[in-house]
């Protein structure tokens, strides 16, 4: 059986998305986006941004996301699955992402909650956009601390578009140098 994710959470003054992959058996019960307990997203963005956000309501908390010009979404619209193991996901129907611009005029950063929606990054990369994949907030993801997840997290409020503009700036100045240096005539001896 083929299961539907949710809708995306943000508005016209979402200038940061963070994409899972898709919505877990404990969320798509609740109809809530990381609704399982021991998922660490709503402890790992609260203290991105200084708020207690695992013990606010659902409601709230989006609430207080929007506020911050941060939206969330999932990479896939629809999959089948057992269980909430993304290595599980089959039959996959991505999210219709050119409507991006539509949804969230704003939009400059898309982080990633994981490995499996970070494989997008490149292509929302090329699109323009900054991007960050972050360590998965699952308890799955074990392999890493809460606080060595929050080191990478934090970066939601300072990897932005400054930070991929220089590396394109450096990209192309060095790509102009090489070009410029193959360019150049030999020298001639003043002999």
């Amino acid at each position: 059986m083929k299961l539907a994710g949710f809708p995306p959470i943000g508005d016209d003054h979402t200038h940061t998305l963070i994409l899972g992959s898709f919505p877990g058996v404990a969320s798509l019960a609740a109809t809530q986006y990381y609704a399982h307990p021991r998922n660490q997203f709503w402890r790992l963005l609260g203290a991105v941004i200084g708020k207690p956000l695992h013990e606010y309501a659902y409601h709230t908390r989006l609430e207080r996301l929007l506020k911050d010009g941060i939206g969330l979404w999932d990479m896939l619209a629809a999959c089948e699955r057992e269980g909430s193991l993304d290595a599980a996901i089959r039959d996959a129907s991505p999210n219709d992402f050119d409507a991006f611009h539509t949804r969230f005029p704003k939009l400059r950063r898309v982080c990633f909650n994981g490995k499996t929606s970070g494989k997008f990054a490149p292509v929302l990369s090329a699109a323009g956009y900054s991007t960050l994949v972050l360590p998965s907030s699952s308890a799955a993801n074990a392999i890493l601390s809460f606080d060595q997840k929050l080191r990478v997290w934090r970066d939601i409020l300072t990897h932005d578009e400054s930070d991929q503009a220089a590396r394109r700036l450096k990209h192309a100045r060095s790509a102009t140098s090489a070009t410029t240096t193959r360019q150049k005539p030999p020298r001639r001896s003043t002999r």
